[in-house]
């Protein structure tokens, strides 16, 4: 029961966690363009409105302000990709405990051939996380069948199999948690880049329909903007791509791991119960 309560706080911590950043974030990325990138001094003459500087990062910085108002929104979408990527590497970590998943389910598996349940269940508070967590309320359900004589081999493996199930059914939402917003990053970061490329295509192409010759100055803010909105979504885009399909991947490698120390519990319990 402690367990579960700590699962569904930890749970409630994490979506309370979402709905905090998210807006922080956005704070935080409107203050970077408009105090770091705006900065005066990222300009000719101390003013924002001039050209960046010639050179140094002064200049990278004056040429991204230079991106319009569709940059802070990038910049926001970018400081959360970073943000909940760190978070779900912290929380995956931790799912996996102290050492080796796959050691750790060597030492339960040595353990139950040797029929010392309750050194299994000792494993499993040194290792700690999602994985050990699963195996310990397995083996818990284990030690206690294994006292229950009105109840035959076949239900009592059902018994286990059916702990395992719900045991996996609380911790995969704790590790699959924010992943959504990591892809929603993926896709939602081209879609604003797309809308600041035609921005900025649209000033550009204003600045060749002027009357007389072209003003040249305004057609290059307007590629400039477009580009920069370009560069600032897909790059963030990719990041975000990158780190779903790493943090999907490492999720799986934790059920497969759960799955098979679920197997050797429930084969191990058949094999020493069998008549």
């Amino acid at each position: 029961m402690d367990n579960v309560q700590t699962q569904k706080q930890e749970s409630k911590f994490k979506s309370m966690f979402a709905s905090f950043a998210i807006p922080v974030l956005i704070a935080v990325g409107i203050c970077i363009y408009i105090f770091v990138l705006g900065n005066n001094s990222n300009f000719e003459g101390g003013d924002s409105k001039n050209h960046p500087v010639p050179d140094g990062v002064g200049h990278v910085l004056g040429l991204i302000y230079k991106g319009g108002m569709i940059v802070p929104i990038l910049l926001s979408l970018v400081l959360m990709s970073i943000t909940f990527s760190i978070e779900r590497f912290l929380t995956i970590a931790q799912a996996s405990g102290k050492v080796s998943a796959e050691i750790f389910v060597r030492k339960v598996q040595s353990q139950l051939r040797s029929n010392n349940v309750d050194a299994a269940i000792k494993e499993c508070d040194i290792q700690k996380g999602s994985v050990a967590n699963v195996v310990k309320s397995s083996l818990i359900k284990y030690k206690e069948l294994e006292g229950k004589s009105d109840m035959d081999v076949d239900h009592k493996v059902i018994a286990i199999q059916k702990e395992i199930e719900e045991s996996v059914s609380l911790e995969l939402p704790m590790l699959e948690k924010n992943l959504v917003i990591i892809a929603t990053m993926a896709s939602v970061s081209t879609l604003v880049a797309l809308l600041g490329t035609v921005l900025g295509m649209i000033k550009a192409f204003s600045a060749l329909a002027s009357a007389g010759s072209p003003d040249s100055v305004a057609l290059a803010n307007g590629i400039s903007e477009a580009l920069i909105n370009t560069a600032l979504g897909i790059g963030n885009s990719a990041i975000a791509i990158i780190m779903y399909n790493v943090f999907t991947t490492k999720i799986d490698k934790i059920t497969y791991t759960i799955d098979e120390a679920g197997f050797s519990i429930v084969q191990q319990f058949a094999a020493a119960h069998k008549k």
